[in-house]
């Protein structure tokens, strides 16, 4: 006898849906897998078990390519078919995309941060590990550049500081040759005999008189007799008269 047809219904046991399942979702990859080979064309295909699981297939691993492209061609369809439907309309059709962009978005987004890798094949994962590989070398080298320029800027105020710490060392070492110059000039100047200043000598004592009976009277007239004898001209009792004469002339 031949296989008879498969009636199209739900199978109501439970293993014999899991099995069905997992053959038919074998063949069907197989299937998508051909015709991307056989007829060069860009194929996705996304499967969610009854428990939620999901199973997908893309030519290249690029899914996101291909839903990104067909997203812009059913919005550019849509646009022109329903060009005359109101806001309401549009909205309603928009919401369903956006729904699933967003939650493509976040499986990407757990898958990134380790979470629900149970789902995912093998191929799958390869290309997640390549992704990280790149996005961990691009941080790299943004660290990289940041700390060479953290560097190069600490290198330049060291510079700076240097030049100014050798400037300010300069000067007090300038400062403290004018410091001995000048401490040198005024020991100089104070072991140096002053031109201003000069020795006071007492002026010469006259000869004591001889006191005698008299006592300061007699010294007295001695004192007057010798301004006497000094204003009286001088006489030689040797010369004659007449050449004492002349000379006062």
């Amino acid at each position: 006898m031949g296989r008879g047809r498969v009636q199209l219904k739900r199978i109501e046991n439970k293993i014999s849906r899991q099995v069905t399942f997992s053959k038919r979702r074998t063949g069907l990859l197989k299937k998508a897998h051909e015709i991307s080979v056989l007829c060069d064309a860009e194929v996705a295909l996304i499967v969610f078990s009854s428990k939620g699981k999901l199973f997908e297939y893309s030519t290249d691993s690029c899914m996101e390519r291909i839903l990104e492209r067909y997203e812009r061609y059913s919005y550019v369809e849509q646009h022109f078919v329903a060009n005359g439907s109101n806001s309401q309309g549009s909205w309603t059709h928009e919401y369903p995309k956006l729904k699933a962009r967003i939650e493509v978005l976040q499986r990407n987004l757990r898958n990134f941060m380790g979470q629900d890798l149970d789902t995912l094949s093998l191929r799958e994962l390869q290309n997640l590990e390549q992704q990280l590989d790149v996005a961990l070398k691009r941080i790299r080298t943004k660290k990289n550049q940041l700390m060479y320029e953290s560097i190069s800027e600490m290198q330049k105020k060291e510079k700076a500081l240097q030049t100014q710490n050798n400037q300010l060392s300069k000067k007090l070492k300038e400062n403290e040759k004018i410091s001995a110059a000048e401490n040198a000039q005024w020991e100089q100047q104070g072991s140096a005999p002053n031109s201003s200043t000069f020795m006071l000598m007492p002026p010469p004592t006259p000869p004591l008189a001889s006191l005698t009976i008299g006592g300061a009277f007699q010294a007295r007239e001695a004192i007057d007799e010798d301004a006497v004898e000094q204003t009286r001209p001088v006489t030689n009792a040797l010369m004659p008269p007449w050449m004492v004469h002349r000379m006062n002339k």
